[in-house]
């Protein structure tokens, strides 16, 4: 699974997969062959069309977020209709409420290196939102919600290396994290980064 989307990462030209040290690593797939995957890589340089950069772009953010053709539309239609009801940013409220997502939450606090793994062990159960076990990794967290690691998953070999691990972490600035208890709280808006991605090209696509 990896590999596969380490190549899904060279062909759109964008870190997709990890955070932190590890996507800027020597190793990182897209800093040893900055190129796109198979024989003619390297001398790929088709133009894209409008349509062609709007689908490049919402592949982008469904590989890195890991959402499927339907949750993404369903994202842009719900923002598009707060947006009609609120001054706010469509492109700002789409990446807040991907970043909102459990499975990315668990990446962001650090307790797994990318949101593959971070969904995985959601679906596993591995994970407490406010006291109660949650195996849905597109469960959106808010404000004041506390995210453990449930106690039975505790004792696992993961959860006991994580331990060491995550000393050095420090989270976004809307999440809080207590490192000896493995529990971490929302606190805050998620934040919208320089982006890698350009929304209002995925807005664009979806509204034909």
């Amino acid at each position: 699974m990896a590999k596969i989307l380490e190549k899904k990462e060279r062909s759109l030209g964008v870190k997709l997969l990890r955070k932190g040290e590890r996507a800027n690593s020597p190793k990182a797939a897209l800093l040893r062959k900055p190129y796109r995957p198979g024989p003619q890589g390297k001398k790929f340089r088709r133009k894209l069309s409008e349509y062609g950069t709007q689908l490049q772009e919402k592949q982008k953010i469904k590989f890195s977020y890991g959402v499927t053709e339907r949750q993404l539309r369903n994202i842009v239609k719900e923002v598009e209709k707060r947006v009609l009801k609120q001054d706010i940013s469509a492109t700002n409220e789409i990446i807040k409420t991907l970043e909102s997502r459990l499975d990315n939450v668990i990446m962001r606090l650090g307790f797994t290196e990318g949101r593959s793994l971070a969904r995985q062990m959601v679906s596993h159960g591995h994970f407490i939102v406010n006291g109660k076990r949650v195996k849905t990794p597109s469960f959106r967290v808010k404000v004041g919600d506390k995210i453990s690691v449930r106690s039975q998953s505790r004792v696992m070999p993961y959860f006991e290396e994580l331990n060491d691990k995550i000393k050095k972490y420090e989270p976004p600035t809307w999440l809080k994290i207590d490192k000896a208890k493995l529990e971490g709280e929302v606190v805050g808006s998620p934040e919208v980064a320089d982006a890698l991605f350009n929304v209002s090209l995925v807005v664009d696509y979806y509204s034909k």
